[in-house]
């Protein structure tokens, strides 16, 4: 049933007005109809509102009203359709506002954050980035976050969160091998480009932290997942060590050790050199030092143990010698073609 429309004084005319432009700024065509209602008044007084604004503006340098200097609308749609559809701003259109680019970069980022799993409301995101476009001194430029495996993995473990059930996949670790595991969702984090699902593994009966890119034939089950209110935490750091990690000396500047907060680096104090920290990280696996270093090129060297530091020399030069390879494949191909 429909309010019964008010009764409108002086000041809630003025009041009226003042907040029907802006309401319409934010709707690029919407009905006579729509409006009043939005508002709660009569369709008359809205079209009546509405041929007032078209006769209002701000007088140019002449001091006269020109057309220029009067807000304007499409007149076939508002005595036609009964729908209104704003054409001309006059001061309005004075304030600062976001440029194409600026728009364009803005939207992309919104785009990236409604694929979050703690963004639900996408329809106030979808308002915010139409308002974007219509706001911006010109077209902003038509950009798309590409979906990734790991959007679809978070959409997967995003339903299961709302759904209060497991989530169950194969998952890879650090070592190489497979095993299907059933996990109560509970965060999803990222670090750097990589995301991470943490929650309640019921192959280890206790909390763990998976990466989604390492997970295959991930869904969401019908089971609920436990509530895990009695006492069970979800610790504060990313990476939990476990008795069968292996403890790896490394050199960095110390302005740097906070890099690796993830870690857990445990402090050594200066190196030989003086200029340099070392300090201890423990790892899964030797070869998980290769994201480390990857991740920090140029600021950690890995010391001690031997067959860590061989781990990591290895996996380097391998990726050398694909450049290498790379490069005289050109060169062949420049020196046999035509010339």
């Amino acid at each position: 049933m429909n309010a019964k429309p008010v009764t409108l004084g002086a000041s809630d005319k003025l009041t009226f007005l003042l907040s029907l432009v802006p309401f319409l700024m934010d709707h690029d065509r919407v009905s006579v109809t729509a409006v009043a209602d939005h508002f709660g008044v009569t369709p008359e007084r809205v079209r009546d509102a509405v041929n007032l604004i078209a006769m209002s503006g701000v007088p140019g340098e002449t001091r006269q009203y020109l057309h220029g200097d009067l807000f304007d609308i499409q007149w076939d749609e508002f005595e036609t359709n009964d729908n209104i559809v704003l054409t001309h701003l006059v001061a309005i259109d004075d304030s600062p506002r976001f440029s194409a680019r600026e728009a364009a970069a803005l939207i992309a980022g919104l785009q990236y954050l409604s694929a979050l799993p703690e963004n639900g409301d996408r329809d106030a995101i979808a308002t915010l980035m139409a308002k974007l476009t219509r706001s911006s001194t010109g077209a902003p430029s038509q950009l798309a976050v590409s979906r990734t495996d790991a959007d679809v993995a978070i959409a997967v473990i995003q339903a299961a969160v709302r759904a209060g059930t497991q989530v169950e996949f194969d998952y890879l670790n650090s070592r190489g091998t497979a095993q299907h595991r059933c996990v109560d969702p509970l965060r999803i984090e990222s670090v750097d480009s990589d995301w991470y699902l943490r929650g309640w593994c019921h192959l280890r009966e206790a909390m763990r932290t998976f990466r989604l890119d390492r997970m295959s034939n991930l869904r969401s089950t019908v089971v609920p997942a436990d509530s895990h209110d009695d006492g069970v935490l979800l610790p504060d750091t990313l990476f939990e060590g476990s008795a069968d990690d292996l403890t790896v000396t490394i050199e960095l500047p110390a302005a740097a050790l906070e890099l690796l907060a993830d870690y857990g680096p445990v402090p050594h104090g200066p190196a030989a050199d003086g200029q340099l920290s070392r300090a201890e990280v423990r790892v899964s696996h030797f070869h998980g030092l290769k994201r480390l270093v990857a991740g920090l090129a140029g600021v950690v060297t890995v010391v001690d143990p031997g067959l860590a530091r061989q781990t990591v020399a290895d996996w380097a030069a391998a990726g050398a010698a694909r450049y290498e390879t790379s490069a005289a494949a050109q060169t062949e191909q420049a020196d046999g073609a035509p010339r």
